[in-house]
């Protein structure tokens, strides 16, 4: 039979002498895979997986290492308990400081993971969830607390460019093809627009990503992940769609007419939203249009800090 060992007898080298006594900035762990409590649809509770890094900062020059199995374990507990918010996350970095007894003062977190959001379709009575990648960071130094909050928005961007020489090239095959006729009638006009002649060219469209950082003001309690995507959707005026049917996806053709734009106009699109937001302190945002005439993208980056 194995002798069972009593924990107490068990070695722990953490506290051996140390060779070269040294405080360090931060030690922790990387990339653990932990569930963690977001608010649903209706706010109702939902757990997601997340990938989570946390580190304290080691301030004991003599001691050779932190308590990584405390970190661990009260992560594990205050993630899954508790809804996602600033106050939480205060209480739980201050709860791994505490922890280390004594050997920190410091600690940061950085959570990474999908966020599904429930999306309208344009016109019909569909609706379909979209996946927003959400990394936040949490720091909390002598007390005090920064919130990062990052993510990515996908919309359509249809080049102002590519729209104009098109429209000359619709014109120029409308002059070709009723020069000859002496008078028109708006029902030829209709039938002409309405078959294959009607289009001589279309302008070039792509997907296109927003990647926002926002360090968020420590006077508001929530995450405002939501609404941030709102704004920033309507602000763009073509997010792209979950479940569509025929009327869905003629409104979002008609929504990339009314919204041609270059990357440059859409990080000013972008930074009005977040410069108007009294829950952000600072922000930064790039954009990228994954180029269907270009094998490159075309990008712009735009950063602000509010009163």
């Amino acid at each position: 039979m194995h002798k069972i060992v009593s924990p107490v007898s068990l070695p722990d080298v953490a506290f051996d002498p140390v060779a070269l006594a040294r405080p360090l900035d931060w030690v922790g762990m990387d990339g653990m895979a932990l569930p963690i409590r977001l608010a649903g649809e209706g706010g109702a509770p939902l757990l997601v997986p997340a990938s989570v890094d946390v580190a304290v900062n080691l301030r004991d020059p003599d001691a050779r290492g932190i308590h990584m199995s405390r970190l661990y374990l009260q992560l594990q507990e205050g993630l899954a308990n508790e809804a996602l918010g600033a106050p939480s996350l205060r209480r739980l970095l201050d709860a791994c400081i505490v922890s280390q007894k004594g050997l920190a003062e410091s600690a940061r977190l950085r959570l990474r993971f999908d966020h599904l959001l429930l999306r309208r379709a344009l016109l019909s009575d569909n609706a379909g969830w979209k996946r927003y990648p959400v990394e936040i960071e949490a720091e909390l130094v002598d007390g005090h607390l920064r919130l990062t909050l990052g993510f990515s928005v996908e919309y359509s961007s249809t080049c102002p460019a590519s729209a104009a020489l098109s429209r000359q090239v619709n014109a120029q095959r409308f002059a070709e093809d009723f020069a000859a006729v002496p008078a028109l009638s708006l029902p030829m006009v209709h039938d002409w627009l309405a078959g294959e002649r009607g289009m001589a060219a279309t302008p070039h469209a792509q997907r296109s990503r927003a990647d926002v950082r926002v360090e968020l003001r420590p006077a508001f309690d929530e995450l405002p992940l939501a609404s941030l995507v709102d704004a920033l959707e309507a602000a763009l005026g073509t997010p792209v769609q979950t479940a569509v049917k025929r009327e869905d996806e003629q409104a979002f053709a008609q929504a990339n007419a009314a919204n041609l734009m270059f990357c440059e106009d859409a990080a000013r699109r972008v930074s009005s939203v977040l410069a108007a937001d009294a829950r952000i302190a600072a922000w930064s945002a790039r954009v990228a249009h994954f180029e269907s005439l270009h094998p490159h993208d075309a990008v712009a980056s735009v950063s602000g800090r509010n009163a």
